[in-house]
């Protein structure tokens, strides 16, 4: 659609028929503190050679993760992607989807999700999953929400500081004007130790939410947890890492209520650090509850299968204010990446991808402690991800890594001030024995005394 600008007649035009005398008169009725100040102090209008050269500028300022070897983690990783799986999801017919307002019209697409929801049962253990959402951190703050819509509770929501800090922050902003609050459980051995839980819940605590493995790359004790959790009847949200699975247990196995998680490692690139796909999973006990989309699969008057729209709680489907969810975005095409992944990997390839990202984030570990001196700064058993002490400031060492070919780790001082001397690394099946070592020397030329 091309953008054609009002010009003052136009503006005019509409004034009038609108019966006001002017744009500020327009909007008088709005208090003058809440209306935006005119004043946006925006440079002079650019040609389009000019144009085009500044954004082409702004992008070459952009350093992808293929430009350096990559060793980030936080929720967005440098996994292998299948050949398949963009040959899949590049086919016209769902690169161009878009959401299905005539939902049984769009048998493929509905075909798709249901598969996805499917492969994301059998991934976690849960009884049912939506047909997505938009991220990690949205899907947690749906979650609680969830929660508190079955619980009936107005209380304390408990969340573990290991989870990620911008999925909380997520979460805040979602319950700002609610009742309920978040509140933060300290974790300074890098993991929630189940005691300090037991001493925080309350009869109105409404769920406990954990991430498993948590933002630092440490393992929870989750079924203590849940199991405390449970004994004060508040249910059990965990954030899960969907690669881990392929070794650990399931948060069907463990007593998870709500299984969440971000899903760009399925399949996914890292683009820029999204958008990416929200995974969400329960029991079926809560289904009534759960935000989004659900789709069923049926048979049609000549008894075929076909798949319909079962569930479609969103305010869009003329649910209103009794949605379960405010949510007018899916991730279709990302849940499509990600089913493709899974049915492409089986639960064989998902195994054996998890236990090469564990021996070599260990690996990786160890080398890191024997040669360049530096140590782990949590105790804890980790799978992919770990975090690392370093000497000074870890926010000036990870520039000059850059410089030297790694993105060498997250700078954990950004959101944790006590942790500003520690790097969270992600070690994924793509690295190379050769890589890990060359960014163990490139640490230890860093770390050692300058003549």
């Amino acid at each position: 659609m091309s953008y054609v600008l009002n010009t003052p007649e136009d503006q005019r035009a509409m004034l009038e028929k609108i019966g006001a005398a002017s744009v500020e008169g327009l909007f008088r009725s709005i208090p003058s503190e809440l209306r935006l100040k005119r004043d946006l102090n925006v440079p002079p209008a650019l040609t389009e050679i000019e144009l085009s050269q500044h954004l082409q500028d702004l992008a070459a300022r952009n350093r992808p993760a293929g430009d350096a070897v990559c060793f980030l983690g936080g929720g967005s990783y440098d996994h292998f992607i299948p050949a398949v799986v963009d040959a899949v999801a590049g086919r016209s017919e769902y690169y161009t989807a878009y959401t299905p307002y005539q939902a049984e019209a769009s048998q493929g697409s509905l075909q798709a999700f249901f598969e996805y929801q499917t492969l994301i049962c059998q991934l976690t253990g849960m009884e049912v999953a939506n047909a997505s959402l938009y991220d990690g951190g949205s899907a947690v703050a749906e979650a609680v929400l969830m929660a508190g819509a079955v619980t009936g509770r107005t209380g304390q929501v408990l969340v573990a500081g290991s989870v990620h800090p911008e999925y909380r922050q997520t979460l805040a902003t979602y319950m700002t004007n609610l009742e309920a609050r978040p509140v933060t459980l300290p974790t300074p051995a890098g993991f929630l130790d189940p005691d300090d839980l037991k001493r925080a819940l309350n009869d109105q605590t409404s769920c406990v939410v954990v991430q498993h493995p948590n933002f630092f790359g440490c393992l929870e004790e989750v079924e203590a947890l849940a199991e405390a959790a449970h004994a004060r009847g508040a249910l059990f949200i965990v954030s899960f890492d969907p690669i881990s699975l392929g070794l650990l247990k399931r948060p069907g196995q463990y007593g998870a209520d709500i299984a969440v998680a971000e899903g760009q490692c399925l399949g996914n690139p890292m683009v820029f650090g999204g958008p990416y796909l929200g995974i969400l999973a329960c029991r079926q006990e809560y289904v009534r509850k759960m935000p989004g989309r659900l789709v069923g699969q049926t048979v049609d008057r000549q008894g075929r299968a076909c798949w319909v729209l079962t569930l479609q709680t969103r305010e869009q489907h003329i649910r209103r204010e009794k949605a379960t969810s405010n949510i007018c975005t899916n991730q279709g095409l990302f849940a499509l990446r990600a089913a493709v992944y899974l049915a492409a990997l089986g639960p064989q390839g998902l195994k054996e991808t998890a236990d090469l990202c564990l021996r070599k984030a260990h690996y990786a570990a160890d080398e890191l402690s024997h040669k360049a001196g530096l140590q782990l700064r949590f105790q804890r058993p980790f799978f992919k991800e770990f975090t690392i002490r370093v000497p000074g400031d870890s926010a000036a060492m990870l520039p000059r890594l850059l410089e030297a070919g790694f993105h060498a780790g997250l700078d954990l001082g950004h959101w944790y001030p006590a942790l500003k001397d520690s790097i969270s690394l992600a070690v994924t099946e793509k690295r190379t024995k050769a890589e890990i070592d060359r960014l163990v020397e490139a640490y230890a030329a860093e770390i050692k005394p300058k003549k």
